[in-house]
């Protein structure tokens, strides 16, 4: 009985534990970074309703909108 619980893992077994290892790495960093990007949206959003609520004008907003978007890191969507 003890000896069926210490089976040796096959070499398949291994590479298939391997792989979904790497698999869930990529998904979960995909995750983190669409969740980052939704983050940086509802960020975005909250600037543009604030800047409206002290009576900026569409042209004033997309100005700083313009001005912040050229010192803000260039991220590929």
């Amino acid at each position: 009985m003890a000896e069926e619980a210490f089976l040796p893992v096959s070499r398949d077994e291994r590479e298939w534990v391997r792989l979904m290892s790497e698999y869930k790495f990529a998904v979960d960093l995909q995750d983190k970074m669409i969740t980052a990007r939704e983050e940086g949206r509802e960020e975005e959003r909250n600037l543009i309703l604030d800047l409206m609520r002290q009576g900026y004008s569409a042209d004033e907003i997309e100005r700083r909108l313009a001005g912040s978007a050229s010192e803000a890191p260039a991220f590929s969507s």
